[in-house]
C-alpha cells in the first residue's frame, strides 16, 4: 500500500533531522525549520520548560545541549495528517539518558516542508523506568522466609520511620490535587516523598468551600494521573465528591501524607546539602530534612481582602469568598458581594437560589465564557466524549494541548471567542443592558489566556449570568465600596446600599506570597513573581518570558520547586517535575539551559 503524502513529509523530515543532529551539524538541523518556528521542550533537551522561538534561537539551544543531550532515533509514531496546508505527525526517540515522544507540524516553505512547531517531551529515564507494567513489583513473596512481614506491616513500619528514623528525598508542602499528583508519581518513580497538609485529611480544601461549588472544566480535563474517573463521573463533579476523590486516591495510591501537619518554616542547610523543613504535628515539632522542596500550595497565594475604610465598624459577616459559609447562614440578610469572576457568581447564584436579597458589585470589566459553548468550542475537540470517540484520550490531548508555543496561542483562541461572541450575542447584549461590564481579553483570545497571563478576570457561566441579565443578582459595575458603614456600604458614585454580610471575591494574590512566610522574603525575591507569560497584558507585566514564569522547572533557588495549577495543569506538568526530580536524585547531571531570570519580585 502506498505511504501516504503526510507520512512521507513527516518520514523525511524526521530523517533528515536525525541525520543532521548525529554529523552535529547545526547548519543542516537549523535549516529544517521555517522562518517562523518554535520548538518547545520539556525538560528532554534543556532540563527546562522552555520554548526556542527562531531558527537562531534553536540553532544556539542546539550548539549548548547536542553533544550532552546526543539525541537519537527519531521514528514516525502512527500516521501523520495533513489538513489546511499543516502536515502533524507524532514521533518518538531517545536521548542519552531518556526516551521521548513528540509533535511536529510541517508547513511548506518554498516547496520544502520546514518545522513550524516542534515540541520534545521526557517519557522516562533510562534504567529507572516507573514501577508499572513489566517493572511492576512482585507483591508476592513465594517460598518460606522467617519473620515476613504482610504488606500492611511494611506500610506500617514505613509510615512509623519516614521523617523520623528515615528521611524523606521530597517533601511536598500542600496536600490538594497538585501536590498529591506529583507524590503519586514520585513513588512510581522509587522516590521517597512526604506531602504536609495542613487540612484535617485529604480534599479538605474542597470540602471547605462554599456549598455550590462544582468544578468548572469538564471530567475529561480533570482527571488525576494513573487513575482516571469511573466513566460515570459527573461531567461538572461538585466540591464534596472531588474532596472524597482526593482522600481515597491518597490511599489507593499509597502516598506518604502527614494531614493536620503545619509547616512552620524552612532554610536550606548549604553545607549539609539539604533543607530543614520545621512542621509541627500532633503538638510536636518535627524537623525534616528533604534534599528536595516543593511548594504545591495551589495556583494562588493568600485570600485578597481590600483594606476597606470604615470595615472595622461593621456590625454584620464580613468574610472572603474562601471563608464563605454558604447561603443558609444568609437567609433573611442582604449580602453584598464584591467582585465578578468565578467564585464571586458562583456565590450570587448560590443566594438567589435561597431567596437571599443579593447584589454584584463589579469594579472593572469580566470575561463571560457559557459553559456548553466553551466546551463545544475550546475544549471539546481535546476533552469530550467525542474526543475519545476520535482517538484523543486526556494523555494525548495534554500533548496536543502542550505543543501549542505560548507566542501564538492567542491566535489559535481569537476565533473561537469571536465564534462564541456570535453564538452568544443575546446573553451578551442582555448583559451589557443591565450594565455588566463585558471583555474578552486584551486580544479577544478569551478565557484560557487571561488564566495563564493573570489567573483571573473570567466567569463560566453555569448559570448565574442570566440572573445578572434579568436583574434577579442585581447589579452595580463602574463603581467600587468607598466606605463600609455598620449596616451599609457606600459605593463610589455615592449610592448607599444596605448590607448585613459582606462578601470579598476579589481573589489571591500570587503564589510568591507563600515563600515569604515560609523561608524568607530574600528567597521569595530571588525566585521572583509565579505565574503569568510576560504577555504585558493587564496584571502580566513584560517582558515576555514564553512560559509560565517558574512553574513546574528550576527556579532560581537550587533545590526549590513551585507546583500547582488547575487539575490538568497538575497531572500534566507533575510528570516532568518528577522526572527533574529522579534525576537530581539518581546523581543524573542536569544542566539547566536557558534558565528564566527574575524580571519582577511578587
Amino acid at each position: 500500500m502506498r505511504e501516504s503524502q503526510a507520512n512521507t513529509a513527516a518520514r523525511t523530515w524526521l530523517a533528515a533531522f536525525d541525520a543532521a543532529l548525529t554529523a552535529r551539524d547545526l547548519d543542516a538541523a537549523t535549516a529544517l525549520f521555517g522562518a517562523e518556528c518554535y520548538w518547545r521542550d520539556l525538560i528532554s533537551f534543556t532540563w527546562n520548560i522552555c520554548t526556542q522561538e527562531s531558527p537562531a534561537q534553536v540553532r544556539a539551544m542546539l550548539a549548548a545541549r547536542l553533544d550532552d543531550v546526543a539525541p537519537s532515533h527519531w521514528q514516525l509514531d502512527g500516521e501523520a495528517a495533513e489538513a489546511d496546508g499543516i502536515t502533524e505527525a507524532w514521533f518518538t526517540f531517545d536521548t542519552r539518558v531518556s526516551r521521548g515522544k513528540g509533535l511536529l507540524r510541517l508547513k511548506d516553505e518554498n516547496g520544502q516542508a520546514r518545522a513550524w512547531t516542534l515540541l520534545t517531551t521526557m517519557v522516562e529515564l533510562k534504567g529507572h523506568e516507573e514501577k508499572t507494567g513489566e517493572h511492576r513489583a512482585a507483591g508476592a513473596e513465594h517460598g518460606v522466609h522467617k519473620g515476613r512481614k504482610s504488606w500492611s506491616e511494611l506500610k506500617a513500619d514505613e509510615a512509623a520511620n519516614l521523617g523520623h528514623t528515615v528521611q524523606p528525598e521530597v517533601v511536598i508542602i500542600g496536600g490538594g490535587q497538585g501536590g498529591i499528583a506529583l507524590a503519586a508519581r514520585l513513588r512510581r518513580l522509587g522516590v521517597s516523598h512526604l506531602v504536609i497538609e495542613k487540612n484535617a485529611k485529604p480534599g479538605d480544601s474542597w470540602r471547605r468551600r462554599y456549598k455550590s461549588l462544582c468544578l468548572h472544566d469538564p471530567v475529561w480535563y480533570d482527571h488525576l494521573p494513573y487513575l482516571p474517573f469511573p466513566n460515570d463521573w459527573p461531567v461538572f463533579a461538585p466540591k464534596d465528591k472531588i474532596g472524597d476523590w482526593l482522600e481515597a486516591y491518597v490511599k489507593i495510591m499509597e502516598i506518604n501524607y502527614w494531614a493536620a501537619t503545619q509547616a512552620q518554616g524552612c532554610r536550606y542547610d548549604e553545607q549539609a546539602g539539604r533543607w530543614d523543613v520545621t512542621v509541627v504535628r500532633d503538638g510536636q515539632t518535627v524537623v525534616l530534612h528533604p534534599k528536595e522542596l516543593v511548594i504545591a500550595l495551589g495556583v494562588s497565594g493568600y485570600a485578597n481582602v481590600p483594606k476597606l475604610p470604615g470595615a472595622e465598624r461593621f456590625e454584620g459577616d464580613q468574610h472572603h469568598s474562601s471563608q464563605h459559609p454558604g447561603p443558609e447562614a444568609c437567609k433573611g440578610k442582604k449580602v453584598v458581594v464584591l467582585g465578578s469572576n468565578n467564585s464571586a457568581h458562583d456565590i450570587c447564584a448560590a443566594l438567589w437560589e435561597h431567596d437571599v436579597d443579593v447584589t454584584m458589585v463589579q469594579r472593572s470589566s469580566t470575561h463571560i465564557a457559557p459553559s456548553a459553548a466553551l466546551m463545544e468550542l475550546a475544549l471539546g475537540g481535546l476533552y469530550s466524549e467525542q474526543a475519545l470517540k476520535n482517538g484523543i484520550d486526556h494523555h494525548k490531548g495534554d500533548l496536543i494541548f502542550a505543543s501549542v508555543p505560548y507566542k501564538i496561542m492567542h491566535s489559535f483562541h481569537i476565533p473561537v471567542y469571536e465564534e462564541m461572541q456570535r453564538r452568544e450575542a443575546s446573553l451578551y447584549g442582555r448583559l451589557e443592558k443591565a450594565g455588566f461590564m463585558l471583555d474578552f481579553g486584551a486580544d479577544g483570545s478569551g478565557l484560557f489566556m487571561k488564566y495563564l497571563r493573570r489567573g483571573s478576570g473570567y466567569y463560566i457561566d453555569v448559570g448565574a449570568s442570566e440572573l445578572v441579565a434579568n436583574g434577579s443578582i442585581k447589579l452595580k459595575s463602574r463603581v467600587n465600596i468607598e466606605h463600609v458603614n455598620p449596616n451599609s456600604v457606600t459605593l463610589t458614585d455615592g449610592t448607599e446600599l444596605p448590607c448585613d454580610v459582606l462578601v470579598y471575591a476579589t481573589g489571591y494574590g500570587s503564589m510568591n506570597q507563600w515563600l515569604v512566610d515560609l523561608i524568607s522574603p530574600e528567597v521569595a525575591n530571588q525566585v521572583g513573581k509565579v505565574w503569568g507569560l510576560g504577555s504585558d497584558t493587564p496584571k502580566d507585566p513584560g517582558p515576555w518570558e514564553g512560559e509560565l514564569r517558574n512553574m513546574w522547572k528550576p527556579t532560581q533557588v537550587p533545590h526549590l520547586w513551585i507546583h500547582g495549577g488547575n487539575l490538568h495543569q497538575s497531572r500534566h506538568y507533575s510528570q516532568f517535575l518528577s522526572l527533574q526530580l529522579k534525576a537530581r536524585l539518581a546523581g543524573i547531571p542536569t544542566p539547566v539551559y536557558n534558565q528564566a531570570p527574575v524580571h519582577h519580585l511578587r
